[in-house]
């Protein structure tokens, strides 16, 4: 268990450090240093001697810290990525929230979470998969929660990139037979416009889907058969830029 303790000792202020969730075996902190801790962070080791400032919201915790992470690997597949994490043992682990972030929005998002294994003295093993994701540099990390509330962030080392792709395509709506909305992934490794139209049995078209210019990137478009026949449809796209052409049909099946 942790055990929460609040230390204020003043001294000449030499340097500023500002503290949020981080975890080491101890700590000291010699005079004159200003510790700042932010609402809602704490600072959490087996045994940490103060010999300066220490003010803030936040709290400092002594004791057998909730987690011992091993290992926190990330990889790509095309828009997929896939964490691995390994705990050495837990203690009244409630789980992890997987936080991302994308550089350009420079927000941190929860998109997911974990549950962890309460107490346990063995090693365990994780993994997530992050799916659809646009191209672009990526940062992840877990916060880790046990049952009465604390937490300790544990960030992945290196970014994760996910590549524009490097061909068109566009894939088999899902699912097929739709019923009746369904999905079409299509990718376009350029800048350029693109169009997919649905057409029927006797090659009239019945719905175009888009038809507009895209930025180099994964999509997915969704089409709605509400207001249409069951029966066998086509779905066809165009598309072009930067010198490239790209035409592919295929067939889908409406349900309803």
């Amino acid at each position: 268990m942790k055990i929460l303790k609040t230390i204020v000792i003043v001294f000449a202020v030499l340097t500023t450090s500002v503290l949020r969730s981080q975890t080491y075996s101890n700590i000291t902190y010699d005079a004159g240093t200003l510790i700042v801790i932010g609402t809602g962070a704490d600072v959490c080791a087996t045994s940490i001697t103060i010999n300066g400032t220490y003010s803030g919201g936040g709290s400092i915790c002594t004791g057998a810290l909730p987690v011992s992470l091993s290992s926190f690997t990330g990889t790509t597949d095309k828009r997929s990525v896939t964490l691995m994490w390994v705990t050495e043992w837990e203690l009244n682990n409630f789980g992890f929230r997987i936080e991302r972030m994308r550089i350009d929005e420079n927000a941190w998002k929860e998109v997911s979470f974990v549950e962890g294994h309460g107490t346990s003295n063995t090693a365990n093993g994780y993994i997530w998969k992050d799916e659809k994701l646009k191209a672009g540099t990526y940062k992840y990390r877990l916060k880790q929660i046990d049952y009465n509330g604390n937490f300790e962030y544990f960030s992945l080392e290196s970014d994760v990139i996910v590549n524009p792709p490097g061909k068109f395509e566009m894939s088999q709506n899902y699912p097929n037979p739709s019923n009746p909305n369904c999905k079409i992934n299509f990718e376009m490794p350029v800048n350029g416009k693109v169009s997919i139209v649905v057409y029927d049995l006797l090659g009239r078209e019945v719905n175009t889907l888009l038809n507009e210019n895209r930025e180099a990137d994964y999509y997915t478009i969704e089409f709605d058969g509400s207001n249409l026949a069951s029966g066998v449809y086509f779905y066809r796209i165009y598309a072009q830029g930067e010198g490239q052409t790209f035409t592919k049909t295929m067939k889908m099946v409406l349900v309803k």
